[in-house]
């Protein structure tokens, strides 16, 4: 019986993996940025577990099948959710690098700290 229940929690763990990166593909979509963090820390959190408790089950065939759609719809998913955020890095860190310079030139010409 712990196996059945294990068996499950790990096909449950993929499932909730594939809607959490569904939904951040969806706030990509939207230029929500800032909801984004709060998911990656529910998927990190699902993929410890998985971890933890992946090595000791031994999926039937309908589970197995389960889990390699919804690893299909993650990667699927992540790979759009990355080409999304790309742009909006390297504007970030543009514009990081942009106060770092205003900064220095201000300390190297007795600006205001």
């Amino acid at each position: 019986e712990r196996t059945m229940s294990v068996n499950s929690e790990v096909v449950h763990c993929y499932e909730r993996l594939a809607t959490l990166t569904a939904q951040m593909l969806a706030l990509s979509r939207q230029e929500e940025w800032g909801e984004l963090p709060g998911l990656e820390t529910l998927c990190a959190a699902l993929v410890q577990r998985l971890k933890e408790i992946e090595p000791e089950t031994e999926l039937n065939s309908e589970q197995r099948d389960t889990v390699r759609n919804s690893l299909i719809s993650v990667r699927r998913d992540q790979e759009e959710v990355i080409r999304l955020v790309k742009p909006q890095l390297r504007q970030l860190l543009t514009g990081i690098a942009s106060l770092q310079a205003q900064a220095s030139l201000g300390k190297a010409y007795g600006g205001s700290h």
